[in-house]
């Protein structure tokens, strides 16, 4: 999970913020090994897609890519959402224009 005081979370807990856009955050809901066993194979698949294109290999790009995507879903990063209250997701969507603007603005101008 990001640095809470690098990257404020909503107060629900189910983004973080950078650069004013809400992230997804894994699934509190999983057991620590858990999430420390798929946190591993993210970082094992990134590092492949950089030895990928390093090698300009394409192919393996898109394998260690599509390794990415399920470590991420299966964290709950992406797809599916965590929660069960019915609530949109907003990943990737900048905070302002979602439920969470005036959280943000109120965070904007009061960063202490």
């Amino acid at each position: 999970m990001p640095n809470a005081r690098q990257y404020p979370a909503t107060p629900d807990g189910r983004y973080f913020v950078v650069s004013g856009r809400l992230w997804r955050t894994s699934n509190p809901g999983l057991a620590p090994d858990v999430r420390q066993e798929l946190v591993d194979q993210l970082m094992r698949a990134r590092r492949q897609v950089g030895i990928a294109k390093k090698a300009n290999d394409t192919e393996a790009e898109r394998a260690a890519r599509s390794a990415v995507d399920a470590a991420k879903r299966a964290l709950g990063e992406r797809g599916t959402v965590w929660w069960a209250d019915g609530a949109p997701d907003f990943n990737r969507r900048m905070a302002a224009n979602t439920s969470y603007a005036d959280w943000y603005a109120a965070l904007a101008s009061n960063p202490n």
